[in-house]
């Protein structure tokens, strides 16, 4: 029995892993936590006890990484990938794969997911999707997966719980009263003492038809466009985020707060959240330290070593033909390197 439809949303570039994750390789091709899956194929395997088969599940990517997705999940029937013919953000890719997956399909909810996030206790995740999808069912609601907070972020946009709305498969139930995009330091500390704040796991589930009645009242105009000519419209639309266009607007949303230990694995530092470290180091590589502390150490490259000396809080990464060496605090400008080595026709390869 199809608990919901799962759609994955594969189309993000994962520029913060650079060098491993390139234009045609990105974040969610890669296997960051030793399995041997990669994050797409861990996500989708994970998500198709509540599919049935691989027929109720879907996948929304980008004309350039999609031979990709065909290469990673062979079993994903070709008509249940939806190639969006360029970015425009996740409210375009929303709204346009509800309007395809509904087809025949009213009454089943929907979910959508992030392709490249971590999940620790498969589990519980299971079960809270399955509260998720039997509120989403009850109600006219778009539910968000909230995640109980362990400590103060500031990368994470956070959700507020408003009024109780009773229990789903055993989980509580709240009325988002307002989202609030990555607050600093202080407000972020002063979030998680309320204890009435989850972050936003970028996770949703509901009806089509409460979702596509919200779109026509609060995105009119992308809904239309996409209405009458699918992905053709593409061309025609504005960038904008399914936060910013549904999530913050509408008066639907609920937040089912869950602890399935969760990382939306948003840099290299991520990597010690997710690893036991190697000594004093994280290590993915041949390594050999010498007064070396605080490394993550990567190489693509099984019969390569990399050697420190005297080397603390550091990152570095060798794939193929790139070695990229950088201070832990700093990691978040690597996109700002990858735009001056746009700027360089000699460095496009490396992209």
């Amino acid at each position: 029995m199809t608990t919901l439809i799962p759609i994955i949303l594969a189309g993000g570039e994962g520029k913060r892993f650079w060098p491993l994750s390139r234009r045609k390789r990105p974040k969610q091709f890669l296997c960051l936590d030793g399995s041997g899956q990669s994050l797409l194929q861990a996500t989708a395997t994970r998500l198709l006890p509540l599919a049935g088969d691989w027929h109720k599940l879907w996948v929304v990517t980008s004309a350039l990484i999609a031979e990709g997705v065909r290469e990673q999940l062979p079993e994903l029937p070709p008509e249940n990938l939806l190639i969006e013919p360029e970015g425009k953000d996740t409210a375009a890719a929303v709204a346009w794969a509800t309007l395809e997956a509904s087809q025949g399909h009213d009454s089943t909810p929907l979910g959508f997911f992030p392709a490249d996030h971590w999940i620790g206790d498969n589990q519980a995740y299971l079960q809270t999707l399955q509260a998720a999808s039997s509120l989403a069912a009850k109600e006219e609601a778009i539910v968000t997966l909230g995640i109980k907070p362990n400590y103060p972020a500031t990368g994470y946009g956070y959700i507020e719980q408003g009024e109780a709305k009773g229990k789903f498969g055993g989980l509580p139930a709240y009325k988002v009263s307002r989202f609030t995009e990555k607050p600093n330091q202080e407000t972020a500390t002063s979030f998680i003492k309320t204890g009435g704040y989850s972050w936003n796991s970028g996770m949703f589930i509901f009806r089509s038809e409460v979702v596509l009645q919200e779109l026509a009242i609060l995105a009119p105009e992308m809904l239309q466009l996409l209405q009458a000519k699918g992905k053709q419209a593409y061309g025609e639309l504005e960038k904008k985020s399914i936060d910013y266009a549904l999530m913050e607007k509408t008066q639907l949303a609920y937040v089912l707060p869950a602890n399935f230990g969760w990382d939306d694995l948003g840099d290299w530092n991520s990597l010690e959240r997710l690893l036991t470290k190697d000594g004093d180091n994280i290590a993915l590589a041949n390594h050999v330290g010498k007064d070396t502390k605080g490394a993550i150490i990567y190489n693509s490259d099984g019969e390569e070593t990399i050697v420190t000396i005297g080397l603390e809080d550091v990152v570095i990464v060798r794939d193929g033909n790139v070695t990229l060496v950088a201070n832990k605090n700093r990691t978040q400008e690597i996109k700002q390197v990858l735009k001056q080595l746009q700027q360089e026709p000699k460095f496009k390869e490396l992209l």
